[in-house]
């Protein structure tokens, strides 16, 4: 015998698959949201913190690109600081008469997505390149702290791949969130390692300094337990009050560099 499911059955059945698909999908969320924050913990650097989200996303999502873009003070200058497909993009000025959704993300502080970006007309400039690369959404989720977007999300994907739903959206404004939080963190980490004068520049030149220092010290030492032109009575009095007065004015020079003077 064979059984027959009645419609409203069907129904039901296609509503609990439908449940589970949600379910399923908002639990790859979570998950990814999960390994980006393990990602950002591990470093307070901002450079680290953007490429590991940046690649986080692209890989999630299947994406043709996404991309980390941060403006400078004032909104005048915008860089794309980290890439998914190119990783080794870090800090690249960008021209905003190319990317008019990503100048309409930084201007009104609201995400712009485009759901058929072939047919846009915005984008009529670059259609060209868009149909190359096969392109069907675009998304730019604007990064913002106290309420001022500081740069934007950019996520481009394939016309074959999946769609770009709305807990999509959601998610990667969450992610934006954190990723505000996380800049904000790294840069206040890098302000108190200057002025600690814990920087890394600053401990290179340190080192190279010391370095300086030790090896000369290192010479004289090794000419002093020579006789030569460092034994006692050879130079003359005069020659050597002029040589003390050279090395103390020196000396000052170094103590008022050192004070940053």
């Amino acid at each position: 015998m064979t059984s027959v499911t009645s419609p409203s059955s069907q129904d039901e059945i296609e509503r609990l698959n439908a449940r589970i698909a949600a379910l399923e999908h908002e639990r790859r969320h979570l998950l990814a949201i999960i390994e980006i924050l393990q990602e950002i913990a591990a470093s307070l650097h901002f450079t680290d913190i953007v490429q590991s989200i940046a690649r986080k996303l692209g890989e999630a999502f299947g994406l043709d690109r996404c991309s980390i873009f941060l403006s400078e003070r004032g909104g005048r200058t915008v860089r794309l600081v980290a890439s998914y497909e190119d990783p080794s993009i870090r800090n690249y000025v960008v021209d905003l008469d190319r990317y008019p959704e990503l100048r309409k993300a930084l201007q009104s502080g609201q995400t712009v997505f485009i759901p058929d970006a072939a047919s846009d007309t915005s984008l009529q400039h670059i259609r060209g390149a868009l149909n190359h690369r096969k392109v069907k959404s675009i998304t730019v989720v604007p990064i913002t702290w106290r309420g001022v977007p500081i740069g934007a999300i950019f996520l481009r994907t394939f016309r074959d791949g999946p769609t770009f739903s709305d807990s999509d959206v959601r998610f990667c404004q969450v992610v934006a969130n954190l990723t505000a939080k996380a800049l904000r963190n790294a840069h206040r980490f890098e302000r108190l390692q200057e002025r600690r004068g814990e920087n890394p520049v600053n401990r290179a030149r340190e080192r190279e300094q010391a370095a300086l220092i030790g090896f000369m010290r290192r010479l004289l030492d090794e000419f002093a337990e020579k006789d030569g032109p460092w034994g006692e009575g050879v130079l003359a009095k005069a020659s050597a009050e002029e040589l003390d007065r050279m090395v103390g004015v020196a000396m000052t020079v170094i103590s008022q560099e050192a004070a940053g003077r």
